[in-house]
């Protein structure tokens, strides 16, 4: 998948090969843990059969953590995420309604916490139309067909991390919510660059999403970027807002080579976008931050879908969207990008012969979660005979 070339694209991509990569894999919540576990199971047959030197390193982290330990992740395991390779992550929350954990908790100790002490700025979020799953996409053929695109989220500034926010009592008796909506030219540059980087290595074109027509961040936005769009004079770039970034991603999403946005727009256009491959469960994604050492970026790979508790521990859940995470991650921190290209095409194999349940066809079996990737691993099997 094209997107696992942002990596490459910012200096993410390993200068020298240090042996072994250490990485800390961290399921989570909900099926998190059961696509987390099948990943894992993917690399291994990568380390066996492929020579991959890695060490991981399993711990717990979550909602399911906390309410077992008062804590979301050990202090000790949180400072360690500063300092490997990678982490692989499965998600976030579990049954928060059911059994609650107060938001200022879980904003000041979860995941938000983990990002923005990562410094994972860049969101890399990669959406392509496979043929083999057109007639589950609920888009037209015409219209998702060869749709290649990547959202580049913003990930530690904007609205989930502005001040002040809460909720507040009025002294008429109403309450009032608050969140803040922030960003710095830094923030901006940064992610732009990012952007413009990718974009190079693609087919050149940059779409920048705000809502600069009624928010100064977003007027902010637009002139950052444009003023930065000057240093990279092979990149097309536009704009547009929001809302019309949303329905053109469901009309003529094949016009998109890489949309940049903000933490707000990108967080719910890339699942918008989940229509276009038919299911929230095929989106992988990855996040960097700054330099670990020259030319080593830190990186956090995870799919883009929630705990899904409603399904949790039935065996039913996709476990594409982590195994193509994986791919990002062989092709971002392992710098294997035919590996990378080889666990793509053995997923594709893969649905053309089964589906899991949410991306049912009358015309294959549907398997579980587990049964599927036995299948993932013999598509590699096949696929690495004719690479021999």
């Amino acid at each position: 998948m094209t997107a696992a070339t942002s990596a490459q694209a910012t200096g993410a991509q390993r200068l020298s090969a240090p042996s072994p990569y250490t990485l800390i894999v961290l399921p989570g919540d909900g099926i998190g843990k059961e696509v987390t576990a099948e990943a894992v199971r993917v690399l291994e047959w990568f380390a066996t059969r492929r020579g991959i030197d890695v060490n991981l390193r399993h711990e717990r982290f979550g909602a399911e953590a906390y309410h077992a330990t008062g804590h979301f992740i050990k202090e000790e395991v949180f400072a360690d995420l500063l300092d490997v390779d990678a982490v692989l992550f499965g998600a976030f929350g579990g049954t928060l309604e059911a059994n609650p954990i107060p938001a200022d908790i879980r904003r000041k100790f979860g995941l938000l916490r983990i990002r923005q002490a990562m410094g994972l700025f860049a969101n890399v979020r990669p959406v392509k139309a496979l043929a083999t799953l057109s007639k589950v996409s609920p888009l037209q053929p015409h219209v998702s067909a060869d749709v290649d695109l990547v959202v580049i989220r913003e990930l530690i500034g904007g609205i989930y991390f502005g001040e002040p926010r809460g909720i507040t009592l009025l002294e008429n008796g109403e309450r009032r919510g608050v969140n803040t909506q922030v960003y710095t030219t830094h923030e901006i540059v940064r992610i732009t660059d990012f952007a413009f980087a990718l974009a190079a290595t693609r087919r050149g074109h940059v779409t920048s999403v705000d809502k600069s027509n009624v928010m100064e961040s977003g007027a902010l936005w637009r002139e950052e970027v444009k003023a930065r769009h000057a240093l990279y004079p092979g990149i097309a770039l536009d704009h547009l807002y929001v809302d019309a970034c949303a329905a053109e991603l469901l009309t003529r999403p094949k016009k998109f080579d890489v949309i940049l946005t903000d933490n707000l727009f990108g967080d719910i256009l890339s699942d918008a976008a989940s229509a276009i491959t038919g299911s929230l469960g095929m989106l992988p994604s990855a996040s960097f931050g700054a330099e670990l050492r020259p030319g080593v970026r830190r990186a956090f790979y995870e799919p883009v879908h929630g705990s899904a508790p409603d399904i949790a521990g039935k065996g039913v859940a996709n476990p594409c969207g982590a195994i193509l995470s994986l791919a990002m991650a062989l092709e971002g921190t392992f710098n294997r990008p035919d590996d990378a290209r080889l666990l793509e095409k053995a997923v594709d194999a893969t649905l053309q012969r089964a589906r899991t349940r949410d991306l049912a066809d009358p015309a294959l079996p549907v398997v579980s979660t587990q049964a599927f990737t036995d299948q993932v691993i013999q598509a590699l099997e096949v696929l690495d005979g004719s690479v021999d």
